[in-house]
């Protein structure tokens, strides 16, 4: 047993998605049953582990900006050592060690079981090995049927092919490192897709589900812990189950999560527009509790585009999708990402692009100028459009997305809705949260007026009507 002598503190930074986020508190459950104390501020902390994000050129950047920052607490505060892990470091390993020498480690997936000794190692002045970037969709099976072993996969605590014990405590399980009445979950790591313009499956691997078992375990915890909506998160969430020997599988777990006592929602996110299932969708919409969001990865709309990115489907298959969408759930909120300038895109499929996306009266859309990131197919296709080029059509692509959302989010006034209250402003009498159409952190908020003082506390739902909007954010007042 650690003794207070010897305990150190960490603190934990994360980057990048909700996937990561759930590492985190997965490496901070872990830590803290090794004797760490957790600590919110690197700079009162021994150790900050920054859990970096690795996906497109942005992204490396704030995440090395982060492990910067970090590093600059060594000359002005307690921090006495900054180790990089997550995707960044897991990518780069070695090569990011020679470019940061401000990082006492860098240290891939496959050292997170060991992560207490290695940041104990740094601390007395040792040297932890750097990773060393491998191709991880080769370390299982090829057939997803036949990924049945966790040996056979990482050794990380925090992927899917861990196994997990839901009966261990819940400091060794998962630590809450905020106090949100919403959460992460995963329910499966990795990818299969073999997308162009993607480095994601290189370095994340091949796609493994959770166990059912698992997912609901961990969901039953967080529900202890005072979360009120799940957010089911992975790679691609219409893949749960394949490597399981069935693919109706969420479709199976989406009731039995949203029938755990305390939680009100369930949120799925991430849905590949190839693989969504009839039965799939006829649950996300029919299920008390799941809300009625679909996050769909359309990616483009011109057919020619999504062939070289390696993608199925065009404007018309995608229009269908919305319209059965909407079919069932009339009021549903639909959500994508859009990559321009991708190689060979023309302005005729730009155009194919804004028509689709005017057709769709999509609630969010994410517009991601191409990246071409080392080691993916896109990097080396011809036709690259120019820097500039694809500046310039973010910025077109842009400015129609936030008309049109704006436009969508107007004709919500007059809608009854729930909202998930996130934060009481009692001086200015607002409940500020979100709708059932509204994902955790893009996709825009709900603020109820409150005649007087509000009365209703963070996580509890709230009956409301919508009054009024301020681009994708609702105004609403109690019902």
């Amino acid at each position: 047993m650690t003794g207070p002598a010897t305990r150190r503190s960490v603190a934990l930074v994360t980057l990048g998605c909700a996937r990561n986020e759930v590492d985190s508190e997965h490496l901070a459950g872990h830590l803290a049953a090794e004797g760490w104390d957790l600590v919110a501020d690197p700079a009162a902390a021994d150790v900050a582990v920054v859990n970096t994000c690795g996906f497109v050129e942005a992204a490396k950047k704030d995440s090395i900006d982060a492990l910067l920052e970090a590093a600059d607490l060594k000359q002005h505060g307690r921090t006495r050592a900054v180790v990089a892990v997550g995707c960044l470091a897991q990518r780069y390993g070695r090569d990011l060690e020679a470019e940061l020498p401000e990082a006492d480690a860098v240290l891939g997936f496959d050292s997170y079981a060991a992560l207490s000794t290695h940041l104990r190692t740094v601390l007395h002045g040792g040297r932890v090995p750097s990773h060393a970037p491998t191709d991880r969709r080769r370390l299982l099976p090829v057939s997803p049927i036949e990924r049945s072993a966790p040996a056979a996969g990482p050794t990380d605590p925090t992927d899917p092919a861990h196994p997990t014990d839901p009966t261990e405590p819940a400091a060794a399980y998962r630590v809450r490192l905020d106090r949100r009445p919403w959460a992460p979950l995963k329910i499966a790591g990795g990818c299969d897709r073999r997308c162009a313009f993607c480095a994601i499956p290189t370095f994340r691997g091949a796609f493994v589900s959770r166990p059912p078992a698992d997912v609901l375990a961990e969901a039953r915890w967080l529900a202890g812990q005072g979360v009120r909506e799940v957010l089911l998160v992975s790679e691609n969430s219409t893949s749960y189950g394949k490597d399981l020997g069935d693919l109706r599988l969420l479709e199976d777990l989406l009731p039995q999560l949203a029938g755990i006592e305390g939680v009100d929602w369930v949120r799925v996110s991430y849905l590949q527009p190839a693989e969504i299932r009839p039965g799939l969708l006829e649950v996300m919409a029919g299920t008390p509790g799941v809300v009625p969001y679909f996050d769909v990865s359309f990616q483009h709309a011109a057919g020619p585009v999504l062939r070289r990115m390696r993608r199925f489907g065009d404007a018309e298959a995608f229009l269908a999708l919305v319209a059965r969408i909407r079919q069932l759930a009339p009021t549903a909120g639909i959500r994508s990402n859009v990559i321009v300038g991708f190689p060979g895109e023309t302005e005729a499929d730009l155009a194919v692009l804004e028509r689709f996306l005017v057709a769709a009266r999509l609630d969010a859309v994410g517009v991601f100028g191409f990246s071409a990131e080392e080691g993916t197919e896109a990097a080396g296709l011809a036709g690259q459009v120019a820097d500039a080029q694809i500046a310039e059509r973010v910025t077109q692509v842009g400015d129609l997305v936030e008309q049109l959302t704006a436009q969508r989010a107007q004709d919500r006034v007059g809608e009854a809705v729930d909202v998930l209250v996130e934060q009481v402003d009692r001086p200015q009498g607002v409940l500020v949260g979100r709708s059932a159409t509204q994902g955790p952190d893009v996709d825009g908020a709900t603020l109820v007026a409150w005649p007087g003082e509000p009365d209703a506390a963070v996580g509890e739902l709230v009956r409301a009507r919508v009054t009024d909007t301020e681009g994708v954010d609702l105004w609403a007042v109690p019902r």
